[in-house]
């Protein structure tokens, strides 16, 4: 080879290489401002005391200032309860029965925990069940059965009546059913079916609205959804709206100024960070500065103008931990 080709490749090389050293660094910039954009979304998140135990698949209720987690992988029968002003937490009278993936709600100074799974003999069996706890009394008592049994469903509360929304049921597929639970009464009325029968969704309720968000199809997160799904209790009907952001499944949401807030979940690939408010007055989505740890299963509830976001796995599947973290808007 002659001394010019050897000089003409050697130029070639060292402009290949100045291309390739450019390019790097572009994408170094691009990623750093891609990093530095997805850091600056707003809220803050700080971390509270965690669990005194680690579990995932949970039910989380606020009730007059107080944060209550029911259920779930671990011991599943243990009510434990949060304080926020004092960051502590206490263990209280225990669910008459043990259950993962069932739901909690706050009506008229009473919490209850309907439907979910019954793991009897690693078998997933949906139950029927609705329990009361008093905190005052600090007892439990057994109410109505729901019409349907079901496990991996939503509830939202809609003057102090308590909606239950979708999971699946005894033969290990989607329901849409919708079943309205009345404590003044101790009954059930059924109502206009979920358009979309999903479970692992998220419920959210703002005036006298329900809005079902995200899930899966029959149980699986490789068929996570972007539904948004709104209930009107004025006309008694269901119509579609914005979709979720990211479609995920085993989510959690909670109300704050008048938005809904869906953070967390899980696919195949992993588990969510993604923090994703829904605001129902524009029928738009915003996304929020991310949680700490990626989670599924978890839960999560509104007090004093923050949200705790407790506990949940971090990886896809059966896995826990005791997180308790917080986020101001």
């Amino acid at each position: 080879m002659g001394l010019r080709s050897i000089r003409a490749r050697a130029t070639a090389l060292s402009m290949g290489h100045r291309r390739l050293i450019g390019l790097l660094c572009g994408l170094l910039v691009i990623g750093l401002l891609v990093t530095a954009s997805y850091s600056q979304r707003p809220g803050r998140w700080t971390r509270a005391a965690p669990m005194p135990e680690e579990r995932t698949e949970v039910a989380v209720a606020e009730l007059a200032g107080k944060v209550y987690v029911v259920g779930g992988f671990g011991r599943g029968q243990a009510l434990l309860e949060y304080d926020p002003v004092s960051d502590r937490w206490r263990e209280r009278a225990s669910l008459p029965r043990a259950l993962h993936h069932t739901t909690a709600a706050a009506v008229s100074g009473r919490l209850y925990v309907v439907g979910g799974y019954a793991d009897l003999h690693n078998g997933w069996n949906p139950v029927d069940t609705v329990f009361e706890y008093n905190p005052t009394t600090d007892r439990w008592r057994q109410r109505a059965n729901m019409p349907t049994a079901r496990g991996a469903l939503a509830v939202g509360v809609i003057d102090a009546k308590i909606h239950a929304v979708g999971g699946v049921g005894g033969n290990r597929r989607n329901t849409g059913a919708h079943e309205v639970y009345d404590p003044a009464t101790d009954r059930w009325t059924s109502f206009p079916p979920l358009p979309t029968p999903r479970d692992h969704l998220a419920a959210g309720v703002v005036g006298k609205r329900l809005y079902a968000i995200g899930g899966r199809l029959d149980g699986s997160y490789a068929r996570n959804l972007q539904t948004n799904e709104e209930y009107d209790a004025g006309t008694n009907r269901w119509r579609e709206r914005a979709p979720l952001p990211t479609a995920r499944s085993g989510i959690a949401a909670a109300v704050l100024d008048g938005k809904i807030f869906v953070g967390g979940g899980e696919a195949p690939a992993g588990t969510f960070n993604q923090v994703e408010a829904y605001d129902p007055a524009t029928d738009t989505w915003t996304t929020w500065a991310p949680m700490p740890t990626a989670r599924h299963g978890l839960g999560a509830a509104a007090v004093g103008g923050r949200i705790f976001v407790i506990s949940g796995g971090p990886r896809p599947g059966g896995s826990y931990s005791a997180v308790n973290e917080a986020f101001t808007p």
